[in-house]
């Protein structure tokens, strides 16, 4: 019997892509431009959620190329924390573009909303608050996306930097790629699964959705909201298929 996992509107996936062994030593040093950018990405990613707050408060609705452009700016985080030291998933560089990129090993898209609710706009940092702890253990202060209570809209998304359990995690993974030239798939899978946590909190306190995320630790690159629902099949061997109905006799 398999657990029923209810897909979530913000879909991460990642697929480990062969690391090599000593890439990551020095990784920190080509992610300098993409960081560079990303700090010019991430203030208009606030500046484009002060506009979306006002809009949701008197349409109800996040204006779709707003959405899009800060969907497009936590792709593209997303790629960057994968490819460096929120996973040390690939050793392919990632793409200076917000849109979508299918050959690439990391992916993430939000479901736009059709409507969002006006009053949680206020509360949506409050209510988070019992994720914010477990996160803090998770990604700590690592080179990540962290949100905190600090503006006047009640949110505030920023970059930090430091350690946490993802980024020790992946360290000790790291160490083993060197000596081993095997990245450890218990380790990957939970460094996956924690970053995706992250990444749900994240977009939930954006107002990018008003379901509120999930406590629960999906493990490993596949996202339950990309597995497609399987039709139902054949009947079972030796039972006969329902026949079909027999039209009506029209009356005479």
């Amino acid at each position: 019997m398999t657990e029923n996992r209810t897909p979530y509107p913000v879909r991460v996936d990642a697929s480990l892509d062969a690391p090599s062994r000593g890439l990551w030593l020095v990784k920190w040093l080509l992610l300098i431009p993409h960081l560079v950018v990303l700090a010019f990405l991430w203030l208009a990613f606030w500046v484009v959620g002060v506009i979306a707050f006002f809009a949701i408060l008197f349409t109800g609705r996040y204006p779709r190329s707003l959405f899009d452009f800060n969907v497009g700016v936590m792709r593209w985080s997303w790629r960057v924390h994968y490819y460096g030291y929120g996973a040390n998933g690939s050793d392919r560089y990632p793409p200076f573009t917000l849109a979508e990129v299918p050959d690439y090993p990391a992916h993430l898209d939000v479901a736009y909303p059709g409507r969002l609710s006006r009053g949680l706009i206020f509360v949506k940092w409050l209510l988070a608050i019992p994720h914010y702890l477990v996160l803090a253990v998770f990604v700590g202060g690592g080179l990540w996306l962290t949100t905190r209570n600090g503006t006047e809209n009640g949110w505030n998304d920023a970059w930090s930097a430091g350690g946490g359990l993802v980024g020790l995690l992946v360290l000790i993974a790291a160490i083993v790629l060197l000596f081993t030239g095997r990245y450890p798939e218990p380790l990957y899978d939970f460094v996956l699964g924690m970053d995706r946590w992250a990444l749900r909190v994240a977009a939930y306190t954006a107002l990018m959705t008003d379901r509120y995320p999930p406590f629960r630790l999906d493990l490993g690159g596949t996202d339950p909201g990309s597995i497609p629902v399987e039709p139902p099949g054949p009947p079972p061997t030796g039972m006969p298929a329902a026949p079909p109905p027999t039209p009506a006799t029209p009356a005479r």
